[in-house]
């Protein structure tokens, strides 16, 4: 689980979101909610938080929209070139780590204003990573971010359990963002949800999937 060190100074920054990774026997599920907010403005209601950055590899956010859209661009591009030069896609760990030295550099002057969970598969088999603000990283079995966090937390510790499918989790995860929604002011709106597997690579589900989990639970 992603260690309780989050400070209040950092945590004044991320006041909305809820988002949540697992790992899973078979891959990574990631999901979020959509809702973008201005202080105690909606700015949006479809606000995007998961990004495919390789075919393999895929990033939620809970932050601002400007950095995560600037972070997503700058390593789709490293993404490319690691393909490009070694001929040999980046791994998930590398993926992360790379994420975390440049959100370190910057974090002292110009901060990225996010906590990224980049989850995906390799040769290593599924893995999830938490990086902070700060350019901390840490390798989770499951974690989730953002100021719906605490609520989404009971119910994936609850009911998540150990060597489950993708097909079992994902109802699972849906359920943790939508009970978020329900009990924070900051994460609401709609339900996003994403698979990352060897056979299909990275997956979005569609709304009407979305509501179908939904009536499971």
């Amino acid at each position: 689980m992603v260690d309780s060190v989050m400070s209040e100074e950092k945590l004044k920054y991320l006041k909305g979101t809820t988002t949540v990774g697992v790992v899973c026997r078979d891959g990574v599920v990631l999901a979020t909610d959509s809702r973008a907010t201005a202080g105690y403005l909606i700015a949006s209601k479809i606000a995007k938080k998961i990004y495919k950055v390789t075919d393999h590899i895929a990033f939620t956010t809970a932050g601002g929209v400007a950095d995560t859209q600037k972070l997503v661009e700058w390593l789709r591009a490293e993404a490319g070139y690691h393909q490009t030069s070694l001929g040999k896609p980046m791994s998930v760990s590398a993926c992360a780590r790379l994420l975390a030295n440049i959100m370190n550099i910057y974090s002292v002057y110009y901060p990225f204003i996010a906590n990224i969970l980049v989850g995906g598969v390799d040769r290593s088999g599924p893995q999830l990573y938490f990086v902070d603000i700060d350019g901390g990283m840490t390798k989770e079995t499951m974690a989730a971010t953002g100021s719906g966090s605490p609520v989404a937390y009971g119910i994936l510790e609850n009911e998540i359990e150990e060597d489950m499918r993708v097909k079992e989790v994902l109802p699972i995860a849906v359920k943790a963002v939508r009970t978020a929604m329900k009990r924070d002011v900051g994460s609401g709106n709609t339900v996003a949800a994403g698979t990352v597997t060897w056979e299909e690579g990275y997956r979005e589900l569609s709304p009407e999937e979305i509501a179908a989990l939904l009536t499971k639970h």
